[in-house]
């Protein structure tokens, strides 16, 4: 989300180039990421590095891409549109997984499944996906393809991390039940849990909470405020960074099957990974100070509408 905008495209470039180094294979963006351009750096990436096969990539349709009545949502037409402008951009003639990026309330989610059906079928999607759902609405779709040999969504994009919990109530178990995958994102809520935001004092410029409102609601408390102090703490006692325990949380949650990462610079990506070397047993993790289990600070993660 932040190539492009928060971060140059030389600093993208760095940030992909020692991901791949490290092992990571899996790329996940949006159209609505600087409506076009984060999908643009990505592309000139794997075209210049030759690493489409190398890699799994992931973008998602839902936001609004211009002014006209069907540039946002998931009516036919705009997912049409929207994913033969993903693959223009991307460099690439199929997308490995496409996702919705949430709920569309103004169309019928049976439009939405056969159209994206029907991109499986003409080979410009290869599997579907779904983020920022709720259980009753993830059940609904899975129940709508299987009932009519559709392809059905494999994989579920929620936030998820110490502050926010919300996924455990109904959305974890229904995914472990169904099979699918998890690929939570905000592993550092909005970086909250790296300790860059202190209590009574400024936000710093172009962070994450400073220039996203829709963060700054979903985080920004008193109470989130108390958690992350003692959080910090706990990272100091095991001598980890807050980065690295925050990836360390939530990868020791048993249905997660990866946590997405961003990062504005190369430093925070190095920070973050070696999180992956933090190993916490289910007593480690109660341990560590966390919401409690399906509760959050701040609002409910789901907007239902915009």
């Amino acid at each position: 989300m932040t190539f492009g905008r928060e971060s140059d495209e030389a600093t993208s470039f760095a940030i992909m180039d020692y991901f791949v180094e490290q092992g990571g294979t899996f790329f996940d963006t949006a159209d609505a990421y600087s409506t076009g351009i984060t999908e643009e750096v990505v592309g000139r990436w794997i075209k210049q590095r030759k690493m489409r096969d190398s890699i799994v990539l992931a973008t998602k349709v839902y936001g609004k891409m211009g002014d006209g009545p069907n540039d946002a949502g998931l009516s036919r037409i705009h997912i049409q549109r929207a994913v033969d402008a993903s693959l223009k951009r991307l460099g690439t003639d199929v997308i490995d997984l496409y996702q919705i990026h949430r709920w569309d309330y103004d169309v019928p989610i049976e439009e939405t499944l056969e159209t994206l059906n029907d991109l499986v079928r003409q080979g410009k999607v290869r599997y579907v996906g779904c983020s920022n759902v709720r259980a009753y609405q993830l059940e609904r779709c899975l129940n709508y393809t299987e009932e009519n040999g559709l392809a059905s969504f494999i994989s579920l994009q929620p936030v998820f991390n110490a502050l926010n919990r919300s996924l455990e109530s109904e959305l974890l178990p229904l995914c472990i039940e169904r099979g699918i995958g998890i690929l939570s994102y905000n592993p550092l809520a909005g970086g909250m849990l790296t300790g860059k935001y202190q209590r009574g004092k400024d936000l710093p410029k172009g962070a994450r909470l400073e220039a996203y409102g829709a963060y700054h609601d979903r985080y920004y408390t008193d109470q989130a405020m108390s958690l992350v102090e003692q959080f910090l703490a706990a990272a100091a006692a095991r001598k980890v960074s807050p980065a690295q325990l925050s990836l360390a949380w939530v990868l020791a949650e048993p249905g997660i099957s990866t946590p997405i990462l961003g990062a504005r610079t190369l430093e925070q990506l190095k920070d973050s990974l070696q999180g992956l070397a933090v190993k916490l047993s289910a007593e480690e993790r109660a341990a560590v100070p966390a919401m409690l289990p399906g509760r959050w600070v701040g609002q409910d993660p789901v907007y239902d509408r915009v």
